[in-house]
């Protein structure tokens, strides 16, 4: 059990620091991860900025993903969810357009205006405040890749034990501090997990720091 996120964080960069974790840059995926990439950061002492990523919702269930797609269009399908509620090609199209639209939004809010530069040989250590399904987690690890991270870290305070396995498809280390068997909801891992507006959570970017 967390405290809240920031307890989280300062968890997480104990253990990155204990691992001997090379971290050039801190990329946090807002809002809840935002809390977290601060407190690595500042124990780490590196920058912190931020990967955006949107669900792609399932029709009629816009909270179920059937995917995900990060601002810059790298995308992760369900491919399972998708066969199994038989969702139509021109819906997935229709629903990766708009979301890809959003998160390039969110992203230039939070980043005021400016890209997620290339990332060559940067040692970059992402972060989120949990993951349950992954797909946000996928697709944003997939645009970091794709820029050029090397090494690619994802680090998480919970998470679902196939969840987490999964995960390390996508990055060259996953680390993830609990991964409880009967996972049921991230907020059940803190004592207070309450909403971070986009108001607060762009407090925690210091626009100091040198953007990628």
């Amino acid at each position: 059990m967390f405290a809240d996120r920031i307890d989280a964080g300062e968890q997480l960069a104990d253990r990155l620091a204990s691992e001997d974790v090379a971290v050039d840059l801190v990329l946090a995926i807002p809002r809840g991860g935002l809390p977290l990439g601060r407190a690595v950061a500042d124990a780490l002492d590196a920058p912190l900025d931020v990967v955006v990523a949107k669900k792609l919702g399932a029709p009629g269930n816009e909270e179920f993903a059937i995917g995900a797609v990060a601002s810059d269009g790298s995308t992760w399908y369900n491919e399972d969810a998708i066969d199994r509620l038989d969702v139509r090609g021109a819906y997935v199209r229709e629903e990766w357009q708009e979301q890809t639209v959003a998160a390039r939004q969110t992203a230039a809010t939070y980043r005021q205006g400016e890209r997620l530069g290339e990332l060559d040989g940067q040692a970059v250590v992402v972060v989120d405040d949990g993951v349950a399904t992954g797909s946000t987690a996928r697709a944003c690890l997939r645009q970091v890749r794709e820029a050029g991270a090397d090494p690619l870290v994802f680090a998480v305070p919970v998470g679902p034990p196939d969840t987490i396995e999964a995960l390390r498809d996508e990055a060259d280390q996953v680390i993830c501090l609990d991964t409880p068997r009967h996972f049921r909801a991230v907020g059940q891992h803190y004592r207070n997990f309450t909403q971070v507006p986009d108001e607060e959570a762009m407090t925690y970017l210091d626009r100091d720091d040198e953007a990628a």
